[in-house]
């Protein structure tokens, strides 16, 4: 599998959102999409509403394990999660590239 190219449901999701997937916008999407309120994701994170809505316009960053969690939470691949929230870091600190995640050979 070519990992360069992006997965449809990224490419889809970037064309309803009108630009590149951040992790908010992906939260959002997700969250609209699966019909959880705001009020019921915050809960279900351990997080307030404000915290929630904060991250899903892009105000606040998420560590590597808050976006695992978030994956768990939601029923979601952690890797994708994961590697979405570092690419997010890596833009908003100005470096350019693609961030894949691959999971270990045991």
């Amino acid at each position: 599998m070519n990992t360069r190219k992006k997965s449809a449901t990224k490419r889809f999701l970037e064309s309803l959102r009108g630009g590149p997937l951040t992790f908010g916008r992906m939260i959002e999407s997700i969250r609209t999409a699966d019909e959880i309120s705001q009020v019921d994701l915050a809960r279900r994170m351990k997080i307030s509403r404000a915290h929630l809505c904060d991250v899903e316009k892009g105000r606040r960053t998420v560590t590597v394990e808050r976006a695992a969690r978030f994956a768990r939470v939601l029923g979601y691949s952690v890797h994708q999660f994961v590697a979405t929230a570092l690419q997010d870091q890596l833009r908003k600190a100005g470096v350019s590239g693609t961030v894949h995640l691959e999971s270990a050979a045991a």
